[in-house]
């Protein structure tokens, strides 16, 4: 995405990328990143939080409103749990016994029907 958008950028367009991959959404040069210290995928705020998903596209748009020079990343200051802890465990298949990785599978897949019925009913 750090690559279309530099792109859509060249032709006169603005573009905010949100992300959670600080290093390679920099390393990539986007002209704009709002960057949520967030797990992969939930760039756009918290899953099933609508406070939270509209309080980070209300930054993205200020960020495009307000950056002033090329490469600005502006973080979020939105916390995904109460401390760090959550980046040594989550998504960490090594620190989760058999229930647990059902459990989450269970989840994911709910998740995924919940998505799918309301992209149904849009």
């Amino acid at each position: 995405m750090g690559l279309v958008a530099r792109h859509i950028e060249a032709h006169g367009i603005p573009t905010v990328i949100m992300g959670c991959a600080k290093d390679i959404v920099e390393y990539c040069g986007v002209p704009r990143h709002l960057f949520s210290d967030f797990p992969l995928g939930n760039s756009c705020g918290k899953p099933f939080d609508a406070e939270s998903q509209a309080a980070t596209l209300e930054m993205a748009f200020q960020l495009l409103e307000s950056a002033t020079a090329a490469r600005t990343t502006v973080q979020s200051p939105q916390r995904w749990d109460g401390d760090a802890s959550w980046k040594a465990d989550y998504s960490n298949a090594d620190r989760l016994t058999p229930a647990q990785l059902a459990e989450r599978k269970r989840e994911f897949e709910t998740a995924e029907a919940i998505g799918r019925e309301k992209r149904r009913n849009m």
